[in-house]
């Protein structure tokens, strides 16, 4: 094997703190924010077979593994995911002692029986067929590889292993609430991810992901009564059928069993579901993927107490066209999708994604089945294709998800007002229940779910929304598309988000980062008193004052008695810059506001017989906590 050592792991340093790497016999130093941007590469091949009638299945895997790191790596870990779906695993003491446990998992991992756990059997490891001694803690299996791999080297890792798919409770499983047969999702032996600050062997209690972008060659072995569907493109749709055929070929099953092939190239993972009872249905997006969708007809609300019998057909019938213009919405927005598919698959226990496709609960009315397919949907742009770490940076995943699909929600519906009202509200809960942690604390690190689901989804979302009030929606959107085109298939994080904003926007942003994301502190701003200074010269005194401990840019509005209105832009000095026009009224800049500053006097060129009213923000995009003191009006409308 050749063993050059490539001469990209020489790096410019920047100011930023010197991280090192974990695990490697030579740890360099290395910032992530440089021109020597690396990530590692896999590529799998897997061949399993599936006992349905056990929920068992053996497995063939072979990674080749390529360091494209400047270290020395002398161990590897896998994740093997099933383990935690065992009596007194982390998953379930963490779902026991929790305060606000998911009602999903409780202790619902505690009472299951030998045939309903979850397990990983690893039989053997081998590294370019030398067998590798290995370890296993958990839901993570560490071995010291027996030839070190230097920077630039590719290694070949073999294992053999058995499985047992554990009863659905959280993600994966045989038997879902809807009767879905199988949903296998993080149902492999799977390599965890090296980057510059090292290994993430993460023991899994439920929550977030990480993954190294690779290839995916899969072939799964089962009862020729399923239909199959997940990640990547299927090679023999010949074979299979199952609506997967070509138009006009006839599909004849000599044998009791069907080997599907999937092949998925620059993805992060592999997902599938599979059940008899599988309608498949395709749906073309013009200039786009094609869309794939597989549930059960009829769909039913099984294992219910009411509407039992209810069935929610009808709203998958509706579904595609749907997905469809959601897709021509994201890609016009928010970046093109890069891939050829993207498959929606009944299964699961609401809504989880996947690179090239979804697992979701089918039985819904049609805004929820609509609304949890576009929200995972837009998980393939900001956790597939722009693959930040979940564990450290959720909220740039599921905030900035949720931001996108609220307003493709707004677009398919045809809804009126702010759609990131919801985000707003649920920050406004999270502010007020005195739980809030730093959107910077780990993922599986918070002390409360709750805390972890408002920061990630609501407080995340509302972080968009900040963004695009501070530096205005022509730059806002531009760079959110310029997001997608520098960092797809690569893992940015939240300081390469926040530096590509700067140079979009020409202004210093690092002090709301720093604010937002890091601390706990909040916004909040108030006009205290509107008085006439100088009857001569008519003009009018406002005075701001700065509640919060975050300072921000004001935009204030002023609406005069004959229904004119103006804008008076005061920028917060250490953004050293301002944003553009966003309207067409008259708009002011006046004098910056320096953040150590509490209060505020704003000199307006009026008098105050003229003004009807004055205003902080009547976009709605300022997430001032306290808006009840945001308005001040002089003159009531008759």
């Amino acid at each position: 094997m050749n063993k050059q050592i490539l001469t990209s792991i020489f790096f410019l340093y920047t100011g930023c703190a010197y991280l090192f790497a974990q695990g490697a016999s030579t740890p360099s130093i290395k910032s992530a924010y440089t021109a020597g941007y690396w990530q590692q590469e896999v590529d799998y091949t897997m061949n399993i077979v599936v006992d349905t009638h056990a929920h068992q299945f053996n497995g063939e895997q072979r990674v080749v593994y390529t360091n494209n790191s400047p270290d020395v790596i002398d161990r590897v870990f896998y994740h093997l995911y099933f383990n935690a779906f065992q009596p007194g695993s982390m998953m379930d003491v963490r779902s026991r002692t929790i305060e606000d446990p998911d009602g999903r998992v409780r202790d619902r991992i505690f009472n299951l029986s030998e045939n309903e756990i979850g397990y990983h059997t690893v039989q053997s490891l081998r590294q370019d067929g030398q067998n590798l001694d290995f370890d296993v803690e958990g839901t993570i299996l560490v071995a010291p590889l027996a030839s070190p791999l230097l920077p630039g080297e590719q290694t070949v890792l073999e294992m053999d292993f058995e499985s047992q798919v554990p009863l659905q409770i959280r993600r994966s499983g045989w038997n879902n609430d809807e009767g879905v047969e199988f949903s296998m999702s993080q149902w492999y032996p799977k390599l965890a991810e090296y980057d510059y600050r090292g290994w993430h062997p993460n023991p899994y209690i439920g929550r977030e992901f990480h993954g190294v972008f690779g290839r995916f060659d899969v072939k799964i072995t089962i009862n020729k009564d399923y239909v199959v569907g997940g990640t990547g493109i299927l090679q023999n749709p010949n074979e299979v059928g199952h609506g997967y055929e070509d138009e006009g070929v006839e599909i004849r099953h000599d044998t009791n069993e069907l080997t599907w092939h999937f092949l998925a190239d620059d993805v992060l993972d592999f997902f599938w579901g599979a059940d008899p009872d599988f309608t498949h249905v395709k749906a073309q997006v013009p200039n786009g993927p094609m869309l794939h969708f597989l549930y059960q007809d009829p769909v039913l609300a099984v294992n219910k107490t009411d509407n039992e019998n209810e069935t929610y057909t009808e709203n998958w019938k509706q579904l595609p066209e749907l997905t469809v213009r959601a897709f021509e919405y994201a890609n016009t927005h928010f970046g093109t999708y890069p891939y050829p598919q993207f498959t929606t698959i009944q299964g699961g226990d609401g809504g989880m994604e996947y690179p090239m496709g979804t697992l979701i609960t089918g039985a819904r009315n049609l805004r929820s089945l609509v609304g949890v397919t576009v929200h995972e949907l837009y998980h393939s742009w900001y956790q597939n294709v722009l693959a930040t770490n979940e564990a450290l940076y959720a909220w740039m995943d599921e905030g900035f998800t949720s931001f996108a699909s609220s307003e493709t929600m707004q677009y398919l519906f045809e809804g009126t007002g702010n759609p990131h009202a919801g985000s707003m509200r649920g920050y406004q809960r999270l502010v007020e229940s005195g739980k809030e942690e730093p959107m910077a604390t780990h993922a599986d690190h918070y002390h409360t779910n709750f805390a972890y689901g408002r920061a990630a989804y609501s407080k995340g979302a509302v972080y968009l929304n900040q963004i695009r009030y501070i530096i205005g929606e022509e730059a806002f959107r531009s760079g959110m598309l310029r997001y997608h085109e520098e960092w797809k298939l690569k893992h940015p994080t939240d300081l390469d988000f926040i530096r590509l904003m700067e140079k979009e926007s020409g202004m210093i942003l690092d002090w709301f980062h720093e604010y937002f994301v890091h601390t706990t502190k909040t916004i909040d701003y108030g006009i205290t008193s509107v008085d006439a200074t100088e009857t001569k010269t008519g003009s009018t005194k406002i005075e701001l004052e700065r509640f919060g401990l975050m300072p921000m840019p004001l935009d204030v509005w002023v609406e005069y008695t004959d229904g004119s209105k103006e804008e008076f832009y005061i920028p917060v000095r250490i953004m050293r810059g301002e944003k553009s026009t966003e309207h067409t009224e008259k708009r002011t800049v006046v004098a910056d506001w320096p953040w150590v500053e509490p209060t505020y006097t704003l000199t307006l060129p009026a008098s105050v017989e003229t003004i009807r009213s004055i205003s902080i923000d009547p976009s709605q995009r300022l997430a001032d906590v306290n808006n009840a003191n945001n308005v001040h009006v002089l003159i009531s409308e008759q």
